[in-house]
């Protein structure tokens, strides 16, 4: 692990006993299965195959299509890798919160350093992160995103008891509420936004998305509600003109992350396999890569 890495983790040094623990866990040969699906991967649970291929003896050139990640030594090791596609496949957009739990100040820290590391449009890292801490303004954000439901609900039409059983408690609940925000002043920045200007709204979705599976890997759920009037919001928060918030972050300990995404369990919504958004060499009104798995272990259903 690089020593930059050690230090973002607070880890002076890996246990030798770590890699033993992980390789013992009884996910690891599932979760295994998933990575070698998706990424190619020939390894065992616990040990690496590394029988020398044609390639490798005579110094071929790899056929199109072909990939092991040994051929350059830049793969991550199978359990590695397992844990890149557990976070993955686990997170969960999450609205249920244990009441009154902390998030500590190193872990905290830690998920925000991870955030802050996403790839930004001419890094111009356009995010901010306004963490919420006055229980009168928590209440407040709160009304906020209450009547946007009941407005969100109005638009629905029939279906609008169905999502009003849809609760946003979490944001009074939740150890940690966050507002994520474009930051004021991104007109001076041209560099890949010329002809694409939305691409600091997808730099800061970069940005939460490393959030969500970091705090994931910390045993913490989190909540994109998006339930606001903009307008309204920034000006709760004291926001330059030129600044939008985007997200409401519920960041915190969960009683317990489902296998399947909470619409689904809710019956609103069921997802879709991959085979349905893939297609080569154009669009396609219903792809189906002959290449690809109808479905990657689970990983369609990660929302």
């Amino acid at each position: 692990m690089p020593v930059f890495a050690r230090q973002l983790l607070g880890i002076g040094r890996l246990p030798d006993d770590l890699r033993a623990e992980v390789e013992a866990r009884e996910y690891l040969a599932d979760y295994l299965a998933v990575t070698r699906q998706v990424s190619g991967i020939t390894a065992q649970a616990g040990r690496s195959q590394r029988r020398p291929t044609g390639c490798h003896r005579a110094g071929q050139q790899a056929p199109r299509g072909f990939y092991d990640g040994r051929m350059t030594g830049h793969a991550f090791s199978p359990q590695e890798r397992a844990a890149v596609y557990r976070v993955i496949l686990e997170r969960r957009d999450m609205r249920r919160f244990v009441p009154g739990s902390v998030v500590p100040d190193d872990v905290l820290k830690r998920v925000l350093y991870a955030a802050h590391a996403a790839p930004s449009v001419g890094l111009m890292q356009p995010w901010r992160f306004i963490r919420i801490t006055d229980d009168a303004l928590r209440r407040r954000i709160h009304a906020l995103v209450d009547e946007e439901r009941l407005l969100t609900a109005q638009a629905l039409g029939p279906r609008a008891q169905e999502f009003l059983r849809l609760k946003v408690e979490g944001i009074l609940d939740c150890a940690e509420l966050l507002v994520v925000a474009l930051c004021d002043g991104r007109d001076a920045y041209v560099f890949g936004r010329r002809t694409l200007p939305q691409m600091d709204l997808a730099s800061v979705s970069c940005a939460i998305q490393n959030l969500w599976l970091s705090a994931r890997s910390e045993g913490l759920g989190m909540g994109w509600v998006s339930l606001f009037d903009p307008q309204r919001l920034a000006a709760l928060l004291s926001m330059p003109d030129d600044a939008e918030p985007v997200a409401i972050l519920c960041l915190g300990p969960v009683p317990d992350f489902p296998d399947r995404p909470a619409l689904e369990l809710d019956g609103w919504a069921v997802a879709r396999p991959l085979a349905e958004f893939v297609s080569e060499n154009g669009w396609s009104p219903s792809a189906q890569p002959g290449r690809l798995p109808d479905r990657f272990g689970g990983v369609e259903r990660n929302r």
